[in-house]
């Protein structure tokens, strides 16, 4: 390892059923060595493991018992940071109570403390210069993350009892007990009701892993939205039952006028249709195909009626063909079963690239000055890390700051070549060292150690 001075940036994104994006980031601090200095950035794309990440960069974690996705109370959480006075932007501030702490550092006062290691160690915490230009996005305003797989996603279903029938249409998760039909959102729409309350005036939604295909009828109806048969009455939780639906009363809204929605994700699916949120994602919930052909009609419903009723652009008509205009056409209207859909119509949302935007709410470009190399990482490096997760993400940040990156993962099946052209040096495996998946995902953490000192004796 060269005496070459410059600190580490340590930005992995989760290994999914095995260690957190900061548990992934001690571990690689570990096998770095006491000798190097690094800061550890956890991050993540808008999609599981979202809240995480920012709580380990320095939000506060807040807990609420929500309502999750098949009705049952699950304690949830999401993020907050206050406003930092004056205005300034992310990762300018000099209050160091919103940015990683150096080594030994208390955690915010309120804030729950990170699971993973101190965002700096070695000798000295590195003097992080920030950008000339601070981050895109402001800090001048409270902020909440809200991650829907927190309250209603697959991970909120409870086990199944015993051996659970699945149609040869289901690609369901094995254990767990799925509803597709009636599973609901109303958590997810708790959880920003309770941000609201607090005094958010931007809101964060990440929408990947949900449990539901309610078009976001949950959510809303957490925040005072009612959805109503032909005989005024409301309709039960869940996308099958849309089909009856007759009238959207927004007139017990909870006031969000003042409230910035952002939905930091990177699925484009329309609501409706063959690419749309029932026929794509609705199997792994549980749906067979008649099913999804019967939650994509009740889909289509809502869209008409929200159309028809409340001045949306576009509709959604049915004559043997689904056509989807206005917002059920729109990127993105089909992420988290609809959620998106509901997110453009009525909370006026603005889509934005998931871990482009989360790097900026964390100010990771700001850390990356006098870095003598990033660190990053997920579960799996393969076609999909290509596609807008983290780690292709991060590898673009820092060559835009002229820093090398080499990636850290659990296995990866692209080539060296693939990841040259992403912007990653190098890739390092547990599966290098241990073949056996099994044993990789019960012992991440001492191979992950093992890797990282591979990586410091070849890059450092």
């Amino acid at each position: 390892m060269s005496e070459s001075s410059g600190h580490v940036v340590i930005a992995p994104d989760k290994f999914k059923g095995s260690l957190t994006g900061a548990e992934v980031a001690a571990r690689v601090a570990a096998g770095l060595g006491p000798g190097v200095t690094t800061v550890a950035l956890p991050v993540a794309d808008g999609g599981d493991g979202t809240v995480d990440a920012v709580v380990a960069c320095g939000f506060t974690r807040v807990e609420v018992e929500v309502t999750g996705p098949v009705g049952v109370p699950v304690l949830a959480s999401y993020a907050w940071r206050d406003a930092r006075p004056g205005g300034a932007r992310d990762g300018s501030s000099p209050d160091a109570s919103d940015a990683p702490a150096p080594s030994g550092s208390p955690a915010p006062s309120g804030a729950s403390a990170p699971s993973g290691p101190p965002a700096a160690s070695g000798p000295s915490a590195p003097s992080v210069s920030p950008a000339a230009s601070g981050s895109p996005v402001a800090a001048d305003v409270p902020t909440a993350v809200v991650e829907l797989a927190e309250a209603s996603g697959l991970r909120r279903l409870p086990l199944s009892s015993g051996p659970v029938a699945r149609d040869p249409g289901s690609v369901a998760h094995e254990g767990v007990e799925t509803a597709p039909l009636t599973a609901t959102s109303q958590g997810t729409g708790e959880l920003i009701a309770h941000a609201v309350r607090r005094g958010a005036r931007r809101i964060v939604l990440g929408l990947g892993g949900s449990a539901c295909t309610d078009g976001g009828t949950g959510m809303m109806r957490a925040l005072g939205v009612r959805f109503l048969d032909a005989e005024g009455r409301d309709l039960p939780p869940g996308g099958a039952a849309l089909a009856d639906l007759d009238k959207i009363d927004m007139s017990g809204l909870v006031a969000i006028d003042q409230v910035e929605f952002v939905v930091a994700g990177d699925v484009d699916n329309p609501l409706l249709g063959p690419y749309g949120a029932a026929a794509v994602y609705a199997p792994q919930k549980g749906a067979n195909p008649d099913e999804v052909k019967l939650l994509d009609a009740a889909l289509a419903r809502l869209a008409a009626v929200a159309a028809h009723t409340h001045g949306l652009v576009g509709a959604a008509e049915h004559d043997g063909i689904v056509r989807s205009m206005g917002v059920a056409g729109q990127p993105g209207a089909g992420a988290a079963g609809g959620v998106g859909f509901a997110a453009l119509a009525f909370l006026g949302a603005e889509f934005r690239p998931g871990i482009d935007y989360l790097l900026d709410l964390l100010g990771f470009r700001d850390h990356l000055a006098g870095a003598r190399l990033v660190i990053t990482g997920e579960g799996s490096l393969d076609e999909q890390t290509l596609r807008g997760k983290a780690p292709a993400g991060v590898a673009d940040a820092a060559a835009e700051a002229g820093v090398p990156v080499v990636a850290v993962c659990g296995r990866r099946t692209l080539g060296d070549e693939e990841l040259r052209a992403a912007g990653i040096t190098a890739a390092y495996a547990l599966t290098d060292l241990e073949p056996d998946p099994a044993v990789c995902m019960a012992q991440a953490g001492p191979l992950l150690e093992r890797l990282a000192r591979t990586v410091a004796e070849r890059h450092l």
